[in-house]
């Protein structure tokens, strides 16, 4: 096989034509790209790490790092031991959760250098040790992929359109935004209101 001269890959020659090419006009017409991948997913059922990391990376040899992160139920309210947790219940604004969600990815594209990212976020009734909350990052370079991953679970905390009501011996709260989510965000140089 001989290089294109675009760098791609050539499969055969026919009468010292280019029969195919990568990254190349092919007959007139350009190559089909792939669909574009879905990023954004609310759901009531638990998500399966290994399983969201490979559809984030199938078939992308430009990714060389993933960050991922991902959030539990705690079985206390901000670390305080006689404030037992004993579920959470998170509500969502169908339509408008996911194009704030997208809007977030759109901007960490902006900021970083990344290939790709994902984001999957539970809703309903979770008890503590439950998986709350998938963010995962593709980039060629390791530094990237953490930093966007740390910049859009920041902007999650206070941004995306979510309810959480906790259950506690006490009865059932609706819980705020604390002040060290708005601060994470902020030494992002965003200083927008909470959600």
């Amino acid at each position: 096989m001989a290089g294109c001269p675009d760098g791609g890959w050539r499969s055969e020659q026919l009468n010292g034509q280019l029969a195919a090419c990568r990254n190349a006009t092919i007959i007139g017409m350009q190559e089909p790209q792939a669909p574009p991948r879905a990023r954004v997913f609310i759901q009531r059922s638990d998500f399966d790490l290994a399983h969201e990391v490979a559809q984030l990376r199938a078939g992308d040899a430009r990714v060389g790092a993933v960050c991922a992160f991902v959030g539990t139920v705690r079985d206390r309210h901000a670390g305080a031991a006689v404030d037992r947790v004993s579920a959470i219940e998170l509500e969502h604004y169908p339509g408008m959760t996911e194009k704030a969600i997208e809007a977030m990815i759109d901007a960490a594209h902006q900021r970083f250098d990344i290939v790709g990212a994902r984001v999957v976020h539970r809703i309903g009734l979770l008890q503590p040790l439950d998986q709350i909350v998938l963010v995962a990052v593709t980039s060629m370079h390791r530094r990237e992929s953490f930093l966007a991953c740390e910049f859009l679970m920041d902007y999650l905390k206070t941004q995306a359109p979510f309810w959480k009501k906790e259950t506690t011996p006490g009865g059932a709260r609706w819980v705020d935004a604390r002040e060290s989510d708005d601060a994470a965000l902020a030494r992002w140089g965003l200083n927008l209101p909470n959600a």
